[in-house]
């Protein structure tokens, strides 16, 4: 038997009101996904192959807005969870399964966010990486004794984004990149060698667990502002997914002006801000560091709060952040993550060969379960899936399917 679909009120106000009030979930979403894998990424596609992979920027992004859209309608209109709807649907194994999940992924990948914000202090401090790990992952849990832990979430994720907008923006002027081609980048072109870089960069930002936990955003806010949750449905989100484009396709942008005419290789993005010095001086080094530590915080922060949010509403806890329950598991995914980066200064191979392992089976699935749930009138009423969100979330599903079978059969390799 499914929820049933909440009849509510509009939120009182003008338009404009509304609208910035319905921008947090959008915002917090962009800015735990754009994290210092992300950034790695996207400097290597600039440096390696200049502008010609901006039109995977725009696929992915594409993709993202749909699920997106789709996991805001689903928190929107229903008082329970999305866990709760698909304990509903297809049993408690299968909610638990995916909570466990989540929560086993976010913790195999927090070591990376920790060793970003390590690293982007220290390169600018030359201090030891490992004491900014401590600290602020000790600054992350202290967060969560604020009385609203979402309030506080949103305003520390719309404070990093703004953050990373200026350094990249900035970044992006002193770059002077060629008009022309930037606009070729969004024509189609698949350049020797990048296919390994192109199914990278779609996995991580056509983030299906971003676009899942979208509905518990929505569901927060709703209750931290005491109104509706159905107004303004996906605009909030398709906002904050458009800004994640944006961010993406600045920094690939930079890196293919000023590192891809040079030949200069980057596997990080604190070699990108490196790469930068000699050029642009010391001033854009450091720009460059401090949208690296807004990406690493911000994903630290946000990466722990999805993994342990799910894993309490997986476990019948619920997903409410004031939760003390909750906060334990939050927690737990930073001191894991920490530990990880302290000891092994790095990612674990083994982890890395775990997370994917797990996302494999995980991310296909919660894509058609969130599809799926979308499609239901009885879930969803009025505001289900439209003949076009139909159409474009079934071939976001085969992309995924795709990128999960391409990631198996690199494993097997």
């Amino acid at each position: 038997m499914t929820a049933p679909v909440t009849e509510q009120k509009p939120v009182r106000g003008s338009t404009l009101q509304r609208w910035l009030l319905s921008l947090g979930p959008g915002i917090i979403t962009a800015a735990l996904v754009f994290g210092p894998s992300k950034m790695t990424i996207t400097s290597k596609m600039g440096a390696d192959y200049g502008y010609s992979l901006l039109w995977v920027v725009a696929v992915a992004i594409f993709f993202m807005v749909i699920f997106a859209g789709m996991g805001a309608r689903i928190g929107a209109v229903n008082k329970g969870s999305l866990l709760s709807l698909i304990r509903q649907q297809w049993g408690s194994k299968v909610a638990i399964a995916i909570g466990i999940g989540v929560f086993l992924v976010t913790t195999s990948f927090q070591a990376g966010n920790s060793i970003g914000v390590g690293i982007a202090i220290a390169e600018g401090t030359a201090t030891s990486p490992v004491l900014w790990v401590v600290v602020f992952n000790m600054l992350g849990i202290g967060l969560l004794f604020f009385r609203s832990f979402y309030k506080m979430l949103e305003k520390l994720m719309i404070f990093l984004v703004a953050l990373m907008l200026f350094s990249f923006v900035t970044t992006l002027f002193m770059a002077d990149p060629d008009a022309v081609g930037v606009a070729h980048g969004f024509i189609p072109a698949v350049p020797t060698g990048s296919a390994g870089l192109i199914i990278a960069f779609t996995a991580s930002c056509f983030s299906i667990v971003g676009a899942f936990y979208q509905s518990y955003l929505v569901q927060e806010r709703a209750k931290l502002r005491k109104s509706t949750a159905n107004d303004n449905l996906a605009g909030g989100s398709t906002t904050g997914i458009l800004i994640l484009g944006v961010m993406s396709a600045v920094v690939l942008i930079c890196a293919a002006a000023v590192l891809h005419p040079q030949g200069i290789k980057v596997d990080s993005a604190s070699q990108m801000a490196k790469a930068l010095e000699p050029l642009f001086g010391s001033n854009a080094s450091a720009l460059f560091l401090a949208g690296l530590f807004g990406a690493s915080f911000s994903s630290l922060v946000g990466n722990a709060t999805v993994g342990g949010s799910l894993l309490g509403d997986a476990l019948g806890y619920g997903s409410n952040l004031n939760s003390r329950q909750v906060k334990l598991f939050i927690a737990l995914v930073m001191v894991a993550g920490a530990t990880i980066a302290i000891l092994f200064g790095k990612l674990p191979l083994e982890l890395i060969v775990f997370a994917q392992s797990v996302t494999i089976f995980l991310v296909p699935f919660i894509g058609v379960a969130m599809y799926v749930i979308a499609n239901k009138a009885s879930v969803m009423g009025a505001h289900r899936n439209s003949l076009a969100t139909k159409i474009f979330g079934g071939v976001g599903l085969l992309l995924l399917i795709g990128l999960a079978v391409s990631n198996a059969i690199d494993m097997l390799k």
